[in-house]
């Protein structure tokens, strides 16, 4: 839970003062209102009795047929525990995206596009991949959320540059010391979403903290290097940028592979996500705080090394590194689907949202600033 707020104040240091707030405004509206729509379908489309392998069934709708002695096979505490664990991920998996179109999208409409992207993109993936759906009985595997958070949210994100186009007012990182307080809310609460995700206190989950860690550490320097190499400074955003980059590389694989291949995937995860962010740039693409290129090709590099790493040693299927690139092959596949899915989808989605409603900011809004304009209230005098 902390992560949602954590990114927040990580994407409202990143934006302009006058825009500071409705950005973390979008964050802590989606801890409330993804809530409502878990505890009344959500946790059921994505968990509930498998239909056909593509949807949950309305078992859990309303949290009916739950009580304190319900358990499941997979979680051996209460049910009730489980539906938070995974409603945690829900809540903070469509806010990823609002980085992609800070400052562009009226709230209205976020709005809408919070609800419809919940139901037609996060709940029938994590059914696809958690909840017995058919990526997850063909074998394909994701630790804590490679496809299912960093994936969809990373090309969801790119689908929203496209369509919404570029800033008119385009603004500067107006607190670094936020976004440092943001890295380390959610670099903290990742410990939660990954070695949480071994639905167990133990082995499986030492093994994913102490991957998490790793990970994010060598990411992070390698992104500082990355910086100077090409001319730079030491930059406080660079090691955060770097660090988040590792934490999304790492979340598909955490409980799979060993220590050893963690540090080699903070590094790849840097190199990727890096050469991503800069290849944005050349285009002119207007990822305002680069969700594509650190969440999307982050969570879809960690699923293909994955299927590299993966080693029954520790838990799971063997990758290619262990002789078994059938393994590597659905990992590709699964994760380039769901992120085609996922483009498609929100692409859509947006496209029906400006059929009712006005989608975009105007340029006079822009320069006023949202925190005015859509909140009424402003985070700085």
């Amino acid at each position: 839970m902390i992560m949602t707020p954590g990114l927040g104040f990580f994407y409202g240091g990143l934006v302009g003062k006058k825009n500071a707030l409705t950005i973390l405004m979008q964050s802590l509206f989606s801890l409330g209102w993804v809530t409502i729509l878990w505890v009344l379908f959500g946790f059921s489309l994505a968990f509930g009795p498998d239909v056909a392998g593509v949807i949950g069934g309305p078992k859990y709708f309303f949290l009916m047929h739950i009580n304190e002695r319900t358990v499941m096979g997979a979680f051996h505490g209460p049910l009730y525990a489980f539906v938070m664990f995974q409603l945690m991920f829900a809540i903070i998996t469509p806010a990823l995206i609002t980085g992609a179109f800070a400052n562009k999208m009226k709230f209205k409409a976020y709005i809408a596009f919070l609800t419809l992207w919940s139901f037609l993109v996060y709940f029938p993936v994590a059914h696809w991949l958690w909840g017995g759906g058919f990526l997850q009985k063909w074998g394909v595997e994701d630790f804590a959320g490679g496809i299912v958070v960093h994936a969809t949210a990373g090309f969801s994100a790119l689908a929203t540059v496209f369509y919404l186009g570029a800033r008119k007012v385009k603004d500067e990182p107006h607190n670094v010391m936020f976004v440092a307080l943001g890295t380390a809310l959610l670099w903290f609460g990742w410990f939660g979403f990954n070695a949480g995700s071994a639905l167990r206190a133990g082995g499986d989950a030492a093994v994913a903290f102490t991957n998490t860690q790793i990970a994010a550490a060598f990411a992070a320097i390698t992104w500082v290097i990355l910086d100077v190499l090409r001319g730079g400074k030491i930059s406080t955003i660079g090691f955060c940028t770097g660090a988040i980059a590792g934490l999304a590389t790492v979340t598909p694989t955490a409980g799979y592979v060993t220590p050893q291949a963690a540090m080699i995937i903070g590094i790849v995860a840097s190199l990727a996500c890096y050469a991503a962010v800069q290849y944005k740039a050349r285009k002119g693409w207007d990822d305002a705080l680069d969700v594509w290129g650190v969440h999307g090709i982050g969570g879809y590099t960690g699923i293909l090394l994955l299927g590299i790493f993966g080693t029954s040693a520790v838990l799971g299927s063997n990758g290619l590194l262990y002789g078994n690139p059938v393994f590597f092959g659905k990992q590709f596949v699964a994760g380039s689907f769901a992120s085609i899915y996922s483009f498609a989808v929100t692409y859509a989605i947006l496209w029906i949202i400006e059929r009712f409603t006005r989608l975009r900011t105007s340029e006079e809004e822009q320069v006023k600033g949202l925190d005015q304009v859509e909140l009424g209230e402003v985070a700085y005098k």
